[in-house]
């Protein structure tokens, strides 16, 4: 594209906003994320424990750190991560969720910012974190948003990503079946956008970040979602500069 800027389609933006409503119902069109947070945030919080080599058993090992959380829906990964002490922001495409995302942190009594816009397009500094959940698959533009997520990123940051693979298995579970049973909306995933791990630690590498960790998120009857070496489904990575 040749505005650098411009990586977030309209429609996209638009799709994901028109669940700004019911992002925080457990039991709504977001329910898959809500099942998915858990296993993300044991990945993040490990990821933190290894970068800065703080106390496993702190309760706020981002005490004193900022971050960012780019493609931030209404807040499920926001208002954790406040609560592990950093000062967040939270950045949407879609102004309804970033409104939704506000609206919910000042319930819970928890200091956040939100913007809604496009992260090269908005002046934030730099970031220690830098998160960026299951937003690159919807993404026009791939370089030119890797980009502008690190120029977010402080010299000593982290950086971490989730995102589907592009399989045969993603294709089946996560477009046909998942969209077919009503497990995400119809619309939100389109297979030939998927990123494989290699390509996306190809995309890092030439914006000059490492990556550190790999771990796919997989599921199994009875276990449900959960970090595995797996990533046929999903997986999640975190880097940093080379």
């Amino acid at each position: 594209m040749s505005d650098a800027t411009a990586t977030i389609r309209p429609d996209e933006a638009a799709h994901f906003g028109a669940m700004a409503a019911d992002w925080w119902d457990p039991k709504g069109s977001s329910a898959m994320l809500h099942r998915l947070n858990p296993v993300r945030l044991g990945f993040v919080r490990g990821a933190i424990d290894r970068h800065w080599g703080g106390d496993i058993e702190s309760v706020s090992p981002l005490a004193g750190k900022s971050a960012v959380d780019v493609g931030c829906g209404a807040g499920l990964l926001c208002e954790p991560l406040s609560r592990l002490g950093a000062q967040v922001t939270g950045v949407d495409a879609a102004p309804e969720n970033a409104a939704a995302a506000a609206a919910h942190a000042e319930a819970a009594g928890l200091d956040i910012r939100y913007m809604a816009g496009e992260i090269g397009a908005l002046d934030l500094g730099t970031f220690d974190l830098v998160t960026c959940m299951e937003v690159i698959e919807h993404v026009a533009d791939k370089p030119a948003f890797i980009a502008a997520l690190v120029s977010k990123l402080a010299d000593a940051g982290l950086l971490i990503l989730s995102t589907p693979n592009r399989t045969a298995a993603s294709r089946l579970l996560l477009v046909g079946a998942a969209e077919a049973v009503g497990a995400v909306p119809k619309g939100t995933h389109h297979w030939d956008d998927f990123v494989t791990p290699e390509e996306l630690t190809e995309l890092l590498a030439d914006a000059g970040l490492t990556v550190t960790a790999t771990r796919g998120i997989a599921y199994r009857p009875g276990k449900g979602l959960h970090l595995s070496d797996d990533t046929s489904l999903n997986y999640i990575l975190a880097a940093r500069r080379a």
